[in-house]
């Protein structure tokens, strides 16, 4: 059974809720690390490499909780560090790469119904482009005096 499957199942319990990911399972890991680029050596003189696993796990914290960047818990390593693994994930589409590799092993192994789909408008650029923002100009500083008041 895969972590995929065993949320699944659980999600079919109606009185019983999804306890938060606090830390990425295994299994799911080997999936999403095929996705990652690869990491520097662990022996490199340098600063301490962060390994992958920990920036994720840190990333996904700031994510659920909101919690600002430089406040994330030393367990997940250094904020700045997360954000900009997250900031240079972002930027190589990797996390629409691990949502698609996850969602076809999901369709693999539990199906999804592709006929019936919905979608928020805000998820999409309206086809028309909406309504046009005017430019305001902007005048300078109307200052009142001293005794006006």
């Amino acid at each position: 059974m895969t972590c995929i499957q065993k949320e699944v199942e659980v999600r079919h319990d109606k009185d019983h809720h999804l306890p938060p990911i606090i830390r990425i399972p295994d299994k799911l890991w080997d999936e999403i690390k095929k996705v990652l680029p690869k990491e520097k050596p662990s022996k490199t003189v340098c600063r301490p490499i962060t390994p992958y696993r920990k920036v994720l796990d840190g990333v996904l914290y700031v994510l659920r909780t909101g919690c600002q960047w430089k406040m994330l818990p030393g367990e997940y390593g250094s904020g700045s560090t997360c954000h900009r693994r997250f900031q240079e994930w972002n930027g190589l589409n990797v996390f629409k790469k691990i949502w698609v590799r996850l969602l076809k092993i999901y369709d693999y192994m539990i199906g999804i119904n592709w006929n019936w789909q919905s979608i928020d408008s805000i998820s999409i650029k309206s086809p028309l482009g909406g309504r046009k923002l005017e430019i305001i100009l902007q005048i300078g500083a109307n200052w009142a005096q001293k005794d006006t008041f």
